[in-house]
C-alpha cells in the first residue's frame, strides 16, 4: 500500500470514527424495540467499504451481495461508506421503498455523491423542489412520440460530431463519476492526487464550463429581446430552464441540474449502447434477428427517409435486446434511501435514520426470478409473459420506480433503438480486442469495447 493510500485510509478513519461512536446509543435503543436484519459491520471504523469496492472490481457482477444473501437472507445489514446500511434484494421490500419515497423513506446518497452532484441536482432534491425539477424534466424528455423530437434525436445521432469542447468535458466528468463512491474525508481538496480529490477538481471544471454556457445563453436571449431567436423545438435544456417559471431558476440551480443530467445521460444511455453492442457481438443469433427486423423496416421506407413513431413501435425484438441488456448489465445497480420512521420488515425493525440500499442488480441476476439469470438471452422476453405482468414489474426495475421513476426512461429506449437501426442497417463490425464489464464505481466496459466498423455493401439506409 503506497503512502497516498495510507494517508487516505487514516483520514477516512478519523472522518467516520464519530459516526461509530454516535451509533452506539442508537444501537442500544434498538435492542429494546427489536432487532435489525442480520449481517456484519466489518472492520472497526471502516466497516466493509474496502470489501465492497474490491468485490465490484472483479468479473463477478454481484459477489458482495451474493455472499451475504447466502449467509443472511434477502435483507441484511452492513456498514459501507461511513454508515450502517441495510441492503435489500427482496422484490416486495424494494417495491415498498420505491413507492413510499417522500413518506416512510427519503432519497439519501453517500456524502461523496451529494458533494459532487450539488444540492440542486434532480437525484438529490426532495419534496416540492424534486416535484418541480422532475416535472420540468418529464415535460422536456418524457414525450418521445412527438415527431419533431423523434426527428431531432435522429439528427443528433447521425449528423453531429463530437468536438474538442465536448471531449474535454467528457474526460472531466468521467473523473467526477470515478469519485462517486470514494470515502469522503476532510481537506480532500488539498490532496488532488486521490480519486476523490481528482473528482472534486473535475466537478469544479465541469460546473465552470456549464456556467459559461448559461451566461452565454443569457446574453444571446438579451440580444434577441427576450427570446432565443429560434423556434421551440430547437431549445436545449439550458434555454428551457432559463425560460421556465418566469426565469426563477438561479444560475447555481441550472448548473447543478444540467450537470446531473449530463452525468445521467453519459452513464446510462451511452453505457447501455456499448453494453448492447458487446452482447450482440457475443450472440450472433440475436444480431442476425435484429438485423432482419431493421432491414425490414428500412426496406419499407424510402432512401434516407427518417424514422417515425410507428417505426419505433415496430421494433419488438429491439425492445427484447434492450430489456435483456438492462437486466444483465444493470446500468443502475440500485438506489439509496433513508428511513423516515421505524420500518417493520418480517421479524426485523429498521430504525428511523438508517440508510437502505435497494439493489436492482441483486434481483435481476437472481436465478429464482430468471432462468440462467446471468446469461444474455433476449428471447426470454418474447416467450415468457410472466416477465411482463405485475410480478415481473416488481422484479424488473432498471429505471427505478415510484415518484423517482427516471423521467427519461422512454426517451432512452427511443435513442438506443434509433442508434441500433442506423448501426445494423449501415454497418457490420467486429471487436478489436477482448473486453469485459466492470461494476465499480459504475457499470461500464473496461476498455470501452473498441470495434472495427465496415459499411455494409447492401446497405439501403
Amino acid at each position: 500500500m503506497d503512502a497516498a493510500a495510507l494517508l487516505l485510509l487514516a483520514l477516512a478513519t478519523v472522518a467516520v470514527a464519530f459516526g461509530w461512536l454516535l451509533a452506539g446509543p442508537a444501537a442500544g435503543r434498538l435492542k429494546k424495540r427489536g432487532r435489525m436484519p442480520p449481517g456484519s459491520m466489518g472492520l472497526p471504523l471502516i466497516g466493509e467499504s474496502l470489501r465492497i469496492i474490491s468485490a465490484y472490481k472483479t468479473p463477478n457482477p454481484e459477489p458482495f451481495i451474493d455472499e451475504r444473501v447466502a449467509r443472511y437472507g434477502s435483507v441484511f445489514t452492513t456498514h459501507v461508506f461511513g454508515e450502517r446500511t441495510v441492503f435489500s434484494v427482496d422484490p416486495a421490500f424494494n417495491r415498498f421503498l420505491l413507492s413510499n419515497e417522500g413518506r416512510d423513506v427519503g432519497c439519501s446518497y453517500p456524502s461523496s455523491i451529494t458533494t459532487l452532484l450539488g444540492k440542486h441536482s434532480l437525484l438529490l432534491s426532495h419534496g416540492a423542489e424534486h416535484k418541480r425539477l422532475h416535472s420540468l424534466t418529464l415535460t422536456r424528455l418524457g414525450r418521445p412520440a412527438s415527431p419533431p423530437l423523434l426527428a431531432h434525436i435522429e439528427r443528433l445521432l447521425v449528423s453531429i460530431e463530437p468536438g474538442p469542447w465536448s471531449e474535454s468535458l467528457r474526460r472531466e466528468y468521467v473523473k467526477l463519476i470515478d469519485g462517486f463512491f470514494s470515502i469522503r474525508f476532510p481537506f480532500a481538496h488539498l490532496l488532488p492526487f486521490t480519486t476523490y480529490g481528482k473528482a472534486l477538481k473535475a466537478r469544479k471544471t465541469v460546473a465552470g464550463a456549464l456556467r459559461e454556457v448559461v451566461r452565454k445563453r443569457i446574453e444571446e436571449i438579451g440580444e434577441n429581446g427576450g427570446t432565443n431567436g429560434e423556434d421551440d423545438r430547437k431549445k436545449d435544456m439550458v434555454e428551457e430552464l432559463l425560460g421556465a417559471e418566469g426565469g426563477s431558476f438561479s444560475e447555481e440551480e441550472i448548473v447543478d441540474f444540467c450537470l446531473s443530467l449530463l452525468i445521467a445521460g453519459y452513464e446510462t444511455t451511452s453505457t447501455l449502447m456499448t453494453a448492447t453492442i458487446k452482447f450482440l457481438t457475443e450472440t450472433p443469433a440475436a444480431l442476425a434477428e435484429l438485423k432482419e427486423e431493421h432491414d425490414n423496416i428500412r426496406g419499407m421506407k424510402g432512401k434516407n427517409q427518417p424514422l417515425e413513431w410507428s417505426d419505433y413501435k415496430s421494433m419488438p425484438f429491439s425492445q427484447c435486446i434492450i430489456n435483456e441488456t438492462l437486466r444483465v448489465a444493470n446500468i443502475i445497480s440500485g438506489v439509496f434511501r433513508r428511513a423516515n420512521t421505524d420500518l417493520h420488515y418480517k421479524d426485523y425493525i429498521i430504525p428511523k435514520g438508517c440508510k437502505i440500499f435497494a439493489s436492482f442488480r441483486g434481483m435481476h441476476l437472481n436465478d429464482e426470478h430468471y432462468e440462467n439469470a446471468r446469461t444474455f438471452d433476449p428471447w426470454r422476453w418474447k416467450i415468457n409473459n410472466k416477465l411482463q405482468n405485475a410480478v415481473g414489474a416488481n422484479i424488473f426495475t432498471p429505471f427505478g420506480g415510484g415518484p423517482r421513476l427516471c423521467p427519461g426512461y422512454e426517451l432512452a429506449r427511443v435513442v438506443v433503438c434509433i442508434f441500433l437501426h442506423h448501426l445494423v442497417t449501415r454497418f457490420s463490425w467486429e471487436a478489436t480486442e477482448e473486453d469485459r464489464l466492470v461494476f465499480f464505481p459504475t457499470t461500464r466496459t473496461l476498455k470501452g469495447f473498441p470495434i472495427t466498423l465496415r459499411q455494409r455493401p447492401e446497405s439501403v439506409a
